[in-house]
């Protein structure tokens, strides 16, 4: 696993046990299985102004001193079949692993006197919910964006050299005072535009190419909930066709992003196109498919 951190602080090197600590945080999160971890001062989100007061981790968690975000990259070949019920798995697996590894680690910081929470991955109780109050009380992405695990792309997302966009986070808040990992300071989206391109619902809307884009929160919801009525939430195509990332070349993806670019018209001209059938099929199974389950009953 890669912790981003790069230059020590001098309070870091003039303090023993604050390196014992971070190290020992690192071991123990690798071994309960985080692929990324990064450290954020919650003076941070005060230092930047970027968000709002009430969405800080003090408000959240007054005692917390820093941020540690945890992340899971979720596998290509599986986000690649959204909308799929593989890929809704996967994602509800990711969720259940992130949720269980910042509860061990509340606990393990608990035990050795260092008082911690966390903010669950999503912080929502149901789409219908986000419609109507389009946010969660705190914010993975720009936990990690302070924490140095990536830059916002032009889909909203965090892009993270490992996995792109391709990874989910959660954020746990700690009265320990560990070193911070330094922001990225180079955008990682390539300006490609895959993800503008290729959403399903034109939510994004790109503005000279200024990263991030405009963002249509509630048509990105309303197609949530659609899939969610066909047991294939969530969507994930900004995720599947973004470019970034180095498990592309572990799979081979290079260039794949042509692919993407014309499946829907591909696939609308021939459902069995022979270049897709890995995907199609799966999506052919354990979700209902559009307009299918209307007038059945479960």
């Amino acid at each position: 696993m890669k912790e981003i951190d790069r230059k020590p602080s001098l309070m870091a090197e003039n303090n023993p046990d604050n390196k014992n600590l971070k190290n020992s945080i690192i071991r123990f999160c690798t071994e309960h299985g985080a692929d990324i971890i990064g450290f954020a001062p919650a003076s941070r989100w005060d230092e930047t102004g970027e968000v709002p007061p009430d969405f800080r981790p003090r408000t959240l968690f007054p005692p917390t001193q820093t941020v540690i975000v945890l992340g899971i990259g979720m596998p290509l070949p599986i986000v690649e079949t959204t909308p799929s019920i593989m890929h809704k798995e996967l994602y509800d697996t990711c969720n259940q692993e992130l949720d269980s590894l910042a509860f061990q680690l509340v606990r393990f910081l608990n035990r050795q006197g260092w008082a911690s929470s966390y903010f669950s991955r999503d912080g929502y109780g149901s789409l219908k919910l986000l419609k109507k109050r389009m946010a969660a009380a705190f914010g993975h992405v720009m936990a990690a964006r302070y924490a140095g695990l990536g830059t916002i792309g032009m889909s909203n997302n965090l892009l993270t050299p490992e996995f792109g966009s391709r990874v989910r986070f959660i954020s746990v808040f700690t009265s320990a005072i560990v070193e911070g990992s330094p922001p990225l300071d180079k955008d990682l989206c390539i300006k490609c535009l895959g993800c503008v391109k290729c959403c399903p619902k034109k939510a994004l809307t790109e503005h000279g190419k200024q990263i991030p884009a405009e963002f249509n929160k509630l048509a990105c919801a309303e197609m949530a909930q659609e899939l969610s009525r066909r047991r294939c939430y969530p969507c994930g195509i900004c995720t599947k066709v973004c470019p970034v990332g180095r498990d592309r070349n572990l799979y081979k993806q290079k260039g794949i992003l042509k692919k993407y670019l014309k499946e829907s018209e591909a696939l609308a001209a021939d459902p069995d196109d022979p270049e897709y059938r890995s995907w199609t099929h799966v999506r052919k199974y354990g979700a209902w498919q559009p307009g299918e389950q209307e007038g059945e009953k479960e």
